[in-house]
């Protein structure tokens, strides 16, 4: 793409082919805004990563380019690499009150407090950041406050959605802006850049309301404590937990750090209105009649060190399951989860539990008539199908031909692809640096394909060191071979086996002395080759074999 042309270009820097780390960059001229900065959580193959951020290369490259980032709601994968980003990239970040409360948590953590500029949004706002002018609509999602963005260009608007669905009965009283989004399909959108997660559930998704329905049930019927675990960011279905436990005169107490900060934020900005006296601490759980309490709790998706999964497995300092409790998970398995939330509903049951885990849950995403209808109020030209794996991006776009979108007018991206317009054309213009960068603890990006490699080396066959001192003066061994294992075999129960491989070290290194072969890399590599080739004959396993030699 050359640079410093005015041209508009739209380029995603996460979020397209999978899930979660979204983030996409808009450039026109010597001008950049960035909606979005997200993470997303390991993959079972990423070993000890913490989080997966985007790669943002390309807007360090042009940091003095870069006037901002808006953020389209409150949910990690859309605020939660924003910490990360802003240590490099410090410009002025832009969202509603509520997302903003949660950004401003993020950035306490991270001692970003006094260095970033936070600005709040509303439905009237207007940002002009160089040639873009920026306006939000209201939407609906399983968080409050969240908003798209109509992006103004020297090109044309661009609507940008973020996570949505439209919910005419929701919890908080306020509804999509449909009036807003049928105006600016009145003027006309360039392009449309749409959440495509539910794009393969047929109809709509249904009303928050409908959970609230199911809660009011459980509550009222339900003999003992109830525990119920959601996602620490869904406020609504928090505040109708909470209401529905002061109807039937229960208290509720909080376990879960990220359940009790997201609380008190929602509290503080008003977006969660709970009686006093309500709340409890949940040191005084003990002291409450079983039938008296709800707990809420983090760990809807099994998650190992999470309150609930600590809970089932008996190990939470301060809550106990107990035969009776009732156990409600207020969620449905994120795709990869699977199977430890299986795992944790399956000791629930074990503990006398009686887990309640269908019909408690509803997408924060739109289904397939619901995309129609953004694309039916919208109706773009060009139309740019985000968030989401690669067959929901596809499905996305066959909804976009059925509502009358061209198809030579869908692009469906990769990380990096730039889509550029110019007089009212599109078309994809090359690619830009893009892709995943690791998080494991206070590391970032230094965690890559070698360590992850290594780190499924070991975990699979384990690893042998093997440690020898030689004499400097004739290369003969002074002392050792002497192998240590760990992970690969138990060394009371191979004698034998390490045994013959010190033998075969040991015979390795005099045959390479006596060819007059000193230099350390070559020695490595001998013992490497020799003891690697005699232990997957033996035993069918490769273990990581990592030689140290020493000079005396």
């Amino acid at each position: 793409m050359a640079r410093g042309r005015s041209k508009l270009s739209i380029i995603p820097l996460g979020g397209v082919g999978e899930i979660g780390k979204n983030m996409t960059a808009y450039t026109y001229g010597n001008d950049i805004i960035v909606v979005d900065a997200g993470l997303k959580f390991p993959e079972e193959d990423m070993l000890g990563v913490d989080a997966v951020i985007p790669d943002i290369t390309y807007l360090l490259e042009h940091r003095d380019k870069v006037r901002g980032i808006f953020l389209t709601h409150g949910h990690e994968d859309h605020i939660g690499g924003l910490p990360y980003v802003l240590k490099s990239l410090n410009v002025p970040v832009y969202g509603t009150r509520l997302t903003l409360g949660l950004v401003e948590n993020k950035l306490k953590e991270h001692g970003l407090t006094d260095t970033v500029k936070l600005h709040v949004m509303d439905g009237n706002a207007q940002v002009h950041a160089g040639p873009f002018r920026v306006s939000l609509f209201y939407l609906n999602h399983s968080i409050p406050d969240t908003a798209g963005f109509a992006i103004e260009t020297p090109e044309g608007v661009v609507v940008h959605t973020g996570d949505f669905k439209f919910d005419h009965t929701p919890v908080d009283g306020r509804h999509a802006d449909l009036h807003k989004l049928a105006a600016l399909g009145q003027r006309g959108v360039l392009a449309l850049v749409s959440d495509s997660t539910n794009a393969e559930r047929p109809g709509f998704t249904p009303s928050e309301r409908t959970v609230g329905k199911a809660i009011e049930d459980i509550i009222s019927q339900a003999p003992g404590r109830i525990i119920l675990a959601t996602f620490a960011s869904n406020i609504h279905r928090i505040q109708q937990v909470i209401a529905a436990a002061e109807r039937h005169r229960r208290k509720v107490a909080v376990v879960g750090r990220s359940m009790v900060n997201n609380i008190q934020i929602a509290m503080q900005l008003g977006y969660l209105h709970i009686h006093p006296g309500t709340l409890i601490d949940v040191d005084d759980i003990g002291k409450m009649a079983p039938e008296k309490l709800v707990i809420l709790s983090t760990g809807s998706q099994g998650e190992p060190m999470s309150a609930l999964t600590r809970m089932a497995r008996a190990a939470h300092r301060k809550v106990e399951i107990m035969p009776g409790d009732t156990v409600v998970l207020a969620s449905s398995p994120i795709p990869g989860n699977e199977k430890y939330v299986a795992r944790t509903i399956d000791q629930l049951f074990r503990v006398g539990a009686n887990v309640i885990y269908q019909g408690v849950h509803v997408s924060g995403h739109g289904s397939q008539e619901e995309l129609k209808l953004m694309l039916n109020l919208t109706r773009p030209k060009y139309f740019l199908p985000v968030h989401g794996e690669f067959r929901m991006q596809r499905q996305h776009a066959e909804l976009a031909k059925a509502v009358g979108v061209h198809p030579d007018h869908i692009f469906i991206l990769d990380l990096g692809d730039v889509v550029e317009f110019e007089g009212g054309q599109a078309r994809l213009a090359g690619r830009v640096t893009a892709g995943t960068v690791m998080i494991d603890g206070l590391g970032v990006g230094d965690v890559g394909n070698i360590v992850l490699r290594d780190r499924k080396l070991l975990s699979q066959d384990g690893i042998l060191v093997v440690v020898v001192t030689l004499s400097k003066a004739t290369g003969s061994i002074l002392s050792g071979p002497d192998i240590i294992s760990r992970g690969f075999v138990y060394v009371r129960e191979s004698e034998a086996l390490l045994e013959e491989a010190n033998k075969l070290v040991e015979a390795t290194l005099v045959r390479m002395v006596s060819d007059n072969i000193s230099e350390w890399s070559s020695l490595k590599t001998a013992v490497r080759d020799t003891l690697g080739r005699f232990l997957y004959e033996q035993t069918r396993r490769r273990p990581m074999i990592l030689p140290i030699i020493m000079e005396a």
